[in-house]
């Protein structure tokens, strides 16, 4: 029988194509290899649950003293804020301001990755406050999804309109401990059912809880079923994050990719002084 383990060390990384898991005969880490990140995402390997440990972890962090000179605010289209200018990228992210900023930020994050969810609390308020709404930066999410569990969320909070799929990922994140909870029983009960990979995410939503908790915030749960059986909105989501690891080098979560290069760390307090030195103040 397996157990969740505790949260690892903030440096220790590991490739989404690993699952960590602890046994109740041996309390040390195991690290189960699934045959690739792709098929960890689709759940052709279910594992019972071990959320935010996988993909998730801080990198070596350096900041830098801002050198170049200051961008100037872009006026944002009448009547709207650049918080409010929402787009879905043909990369399959959701991208929020002015799409023609000079600094273009993409994030790539596991919704149950727990250094992810403190960026949401701690960095992205300042980073669309202060940044953002200036029309300087944009900010492009994109999911990087590493488990069968992560990928349902990354389905449900695609499932409104482009403009909903920031406040409802925030929300995941803001209630990610509680999620948690709800999805624990879920991994053997699925097991035992032996589903297809189809009907996967589908169960995940009803039984572990999302339905409900999307349901709470304007996904009504006929919508999120109907999100949940489009299978091929999974398979791109996994096809993504494998292109993520190949073409940006991502192997944890959450990575920054400012303007085509891979800044190399992981919080708030080590981003903003990249942005700032690209002349984002």
């Amino acid at each position: 029988m397996f157990r969740p383990p505790s949260i690892l060390p903030a440096n220790r990384l590991i490739l989404p194509a690993s699952v960590v898991l602890t046994s109740e005969a041996n309390p040390d880490p195991m690290l189960t290899t699934l045959s690739s990140p792709r098929r960890a995402a689709l759940g052709l390997a279910l594992l019972p649950l071990a959320l935010g440990l996988a993909a998730c972890g801080k990198k070596e962090e350096a900041g830098a003293a801002p050198v170049g000179a200051p961008l100037k605010a872009i006026v944002p289209p009448a009547g709207k804020a650049w918080a409010d200018v929402v787009s879905v990228t043909p990369e399959g992210g959701y991208r929020m301001g002015n799409p023609d900023a000079p600094i273009k930020l993409i994030e790539f994050a596991s919704l149950t990755c727990s250094h992810c969810a403190e960026f949401a609390e701690k960095g992205f308020p300042s980073l669309r406050d202060n940044y953002v709404a200036k029309g300087t930066v944009s900010v492009e999410f994109r999911n990087f999804v590493r488990d069968p569990y992560d990928t349902t969320m990354a389905m449900l909070v695609r499932c409104g309109s482009p403009e909903s799929f920031f406040a409802l990922t925030e929300q995941v994140f803001a209630n990610q401990a509680a999620i948690f909870e709800g999805l624990k029983p879920v991994g053997p009960e699925l097991q035992a059912a032996n589903l297809p990979p189809a009907q996967i995410f589908g169960a995940i939503g009803s039984r572990g809880g999302l339905n409900d908790f999307f349901a709470a915030r304007g996904i009504a749960k006929d919508q999120a079923a109907q999100c949940l059986a489009k299978s091929d909105t999974a398979t791109k989501l996994a096809d993504d994050t494998q292109k993520a690891g190949d073409t940006y080098n991502v192997t944890g979560t959450p990575t920054f990719i400012v303007n085509g290069r891979n800044a190399e760390v992981a919080s708030w307090d080590a981003l903003e002084p990249i942005l700032k030195q690209a002349g984002a103040r």
